[in-house]
Order: C-alpha cells, then structure tokens, then sequence
C-alpha cells in the first residue's frame, strides 16, 4: 500500500522544527578607563573564540565602551592582549565593533534586544534574529547585587534584564539562549530571569567578588578575569555540561553558579547541549511543517498544466502568423517622390534665374528693335 506523501514526510518535518537554524552572539563590555582593560580583553578574548568556531561577523554584536588599544597608557599602542606571553593580539586587523563608546548604553542594550528601534539603524546594529536562533549573549564589567554598571553612569538592573528576555520571547526572537556574566555578585543578575529556554551562569555569589586572573607587567594592570579565563580554555570541550563541571572554587576563587529551571527538559537536557550550538556557526534550511503537503502537490500540477497550455498557445500564434505570411500578396511598388538635398536645390535656383535673365534680354531687344523702326 502506498503511503501519502504527507505521512512520510512527517517524522522529517518534526526533527527539523526542534533544530534551530542560526547563532548568533552579542557580547557586551561595560567599562571604560585604562585600570579596567581586563574587561575589554574579556569581552574580545569571546569575540575572537566566537568567531574562530565559525559564527561570521554579521551575526556576532560587540559593544565596547572604550579603546583600550589607543589609549596612551598602552606601552603596546594598537594592541590588546588577554594574556602576559603576549602571543595572540585581540585587536588585530579584522574586527568589527558595532557599538563603541558612549553608544554603549543600557538603552541601546535593551532595544538591541528587543528590536525596538527605528527604521534608520543600520542592519550591523541591529540582532536580526528568530524563533530559530540560538543566541550567546556575554557581559562584564563592574555591578553588585542584581545590577550591572554601564560606563560607571548608569546600571541595568535584573528585572530589566529579565523583563527585556521575556520581550524576546514574546517576540519569538530567540529559540535558546546562553546567558553568561562575568562580574562582581554575577548570579544575582538571572536571579530574576523568568522566560523559557534559558541557560544561565555566573562568576560569583551574592557577596562575593569576581578575580582577575593574572596581570603583565609591562602592560600595569590585569589582563583577563578568572571566570572568563577558565571559560575559553575549556570551550574545546563537548557539553554544556563538561564546562559547567570544570568550574571550581580553585579556579576562579568564587563559587559559579548556574541555572537550569528555565530549559525545556531541566538541567540532563541543558547539559546535554553541545557548545557549538551557541558558540559554532549553523547554516540549517528550516521546512515549514505544517503546510498540507498534498495541497503543494496540486499547486505543482497545476502550475505544470498552466504552462503546458500557455506553451501550447504560444506555437499556435506561431503557426497562424506563419501562414498568413506565406499568403499575403507581394507588396505594389509606390514611386515616391525623391527628396532634395542642397545640391539640387541650388541647382535648380540658378537654371530658373538664368531662364528669367534670359526672357527679359530677348524682351528688351524686342522693344529696342521695334522702337528704332
């Protein structure tokens, strides 16, 4: 017996309505002034790991709040390094910020997440994603008990943050996110978080600070923080889970912490997911499942029989217009009158004044003769 076309498709149409089709990353650095250069190598120690697992620029959003790499502190002027060998410079020749200076703000932030904004932002602005994007969202910087400071002007608190990822759900903006803060009191800030889907870590407890992890001497101040540190030498590994159990107090010299509550599935199936799925690139081609596949069959058909008939017309015009070609008469030929270029009509102006010089020559002789009798 023949099955429908529908039925078998079905299983397929299920397994690709669960995958998510695109990453996305938005990174965000929230301090300015030289003593905080660790954040900003924070901030672009992501960047560059991001985006050597594949996710392109175009859908990666960096915030920078300052240029450590001019800043006339920097004994290494252009440069920003993450480490005291000095071996790879974060800065480089290819990178791309999206919101520098005083663009970072917490408003531009929230409408950055929630796409509110005007038609005149550049897409290089703005996250354009959806209900099929996994999104990796990063933040460090200086904040306290359910806050984060920006630029030291301003804060974003945790309800606003978790008010902000409920607008992205609503919105159907994201399919999963990773939420990842590296800042004094870090767990405070998803403490609040109440939308599905989320995966969410911290630096550090309530009361507790959040340590840089070594400094270079010759740059004066620290260049990377513990949490961030541990986290990009373990992103090689498989799971959620593998990273997550790679924190330790002796690392990081603060208690990181996670929540799993909010996932579909709790806390096996959020372990469960690979790394890539928030930090590799993903070029999946998302089928729409809940279209009546029996109905595209009969739009094909019929659109396989409309151009049949169209085809068909066509040659008939063809013919008919060929035989009327070979059945009309031969055309008359029409003398036409030959048109006069300046040549000839100089020409004939000078034989009818000859003609006129001449007829009054004859004339005055006649009358001269007729006189002189």
């Amino acid at each position: 017996m023949k099955l429908p076309l529908a039925l078998l498709l079905a299983p397929l149409l299920t397994l690709v309505a669960g995958l998510h089709t695109s990453n996305w990353a938005v990174l965000v650095g929230t301090s300015r002034f030289w003593f905080n250069y660790r954040h900003l190598a924070n901030v672009l120690s992501m960047y560059r790991t991001v985006k050597r697992l594949g996710i392109p620029d175009s859908q990666i959003i960096l915030m920078l709040p300052d240029d450590m790499a001019c800043n006339p502190r920097n004994a290494f002027p252009g440069t920003v390094y993450s480490n005291s060998d000095r071996a790879v410079d974060l800065y480089g020749d290819n990178i791309e910020v999206d919101y520098r200076g005083y663009e970072v703000t917490v408003e531009n932030f929230i409408r950055l997440l929630t796409d509110r904004v005007g038609d005149e932002m550049p897409r290089s602005k703005r996250l354009l994603t959806d209900d099929r994007s996994n999104i990796f969202v990063y933040m460090t910087g200086h904040g306290g008990n359910e806050f984060l400071k920006f630029q030291d002007a301003e804060e974003i608190g945790a309800p606003d943050l978790a008010d902000a990822f409920e607008q992205m759900w609503e919105k159907k903006r994201y399919h999963e996110i990773l939420f990842m803060i590296d800042t004094c009191q870090a767990n405070t800030m998803y403490s609040k978080l109440y939308s599905p889907n989320i995966i969410a870590t911290g630096s550090s407890e309530l009361d507790q600070s959040s340590y840089s992890h070594h400094a270079d001497n010759d740059v004066g101040v620290a260049v990377i923080d513990r949490y961030t540190y541990y986290n990009l030498e373990f992103l090689e590994s498989e799971t959620i889970g593998d990273l997550f159990d790679s924190y330790s107090y002796e690392k990081i010299h603060s208690h990181a912490g996670v929540r799993y509550d909010l996932f579909k599935g709790g806390a096996d199936a959020a372990r469960s997911r690979l790394l890539t799925d928030f930090f590799g690139n993903v070029q999946n081609v998302e089928i729409d499942g809940t279209r009546n596949t029996t109905m595209i069959d009969d739009e094909l058909i019929s659109l396989s029989k409309t151009i049949a008939r169209l085809s068909e017309l066509a040659r008939e015009e063809e013919m008919a217009a060929k035989n009327q070609s070979d059945t009309k008469p031969a055309p008359r030929k029409v003398q036409v009158a030959k048109p006069l270029n300046d040549d000839n009509w100089w020409t004939k102006k000078l034989v009818g004044a000859t003609a006129l010089v001449g007829c009054a020559v004859v004339w005055g002789l006649g009358s001269y003769f007729e006189a002189s009798l």
